[in-house]
């Protein structure tokens, strides 16, 4: 699943340099120049394909220009499996891989998510901030609170009240 990115590797007129050509722009019409694994920091498309390169082993440096991914490449070294390394980029599964399974997804979430001595305004956001679990810490205080009272209405009109 995902999608491959079209890739077209061009020919530079210096040695030891590849030029590879997307259908896609990694940088927005920004230049990202990356020349260790420790440049390729944060989320980026351009960041994410630097740090694949440089898992590779073959490159020393990586630029990345809209869609132009020029690659320095070190000594000795070939351009072998790099392009499928762009090419795969927004590839999250392929076949033969198996899919995490449901429960291991969220495993860790239901713990933390157990009510606590108060009850379920602790939980839902209305208490002390130690009982939500780690999902919860994410979600605004006001839609915790919004969902609380929504709960508290539902159960009401449950009960027949």
């Amino acid at each position: 699943m995902g999608q491959p990115v079209a890739v077209v590797e061009k020919p530079s007129s210096t040695p030891g340099v590849v030029r590879y050509e997307a259908n896609r722009s990694l940088s927005g019409q920004g230049h990202d120049r990356f020349e260790s694994l420790g440049d390729a920091i944060g989320p980026t498309p351009s960041a994410e394909v630097a740090r694949r390169l440089f898992g590779s082993g073959q490159v020393s440096a990586v630029h990345v220009f809209s869609n132009i991914i020029t690659v320095d490449l070190l000594k000795g070294r070939t351009a072998d499996g790099l392009g499928d390394i762009i090419r795969n980029l927004y590839q999250y599964w392929r076949p033969g891989m198996a899919p995490p399974a449901f429960e291991e997804l969220v495993a860790e979430e239901a713990a933390p998510a157990a009510t606590s001595s108060a009850g379920d305004a602790d939980s839902a956001g209305g208490g002390d901030s130690a009982a939500l679990s780690e999902a919860a810490k994410r979600v605004p205080a006001h839609l915790l609170e919004r969902s609380r009272l929504a709960r508290e209405k539902w159960k009401a009109s449950a009960n027949g009240g």
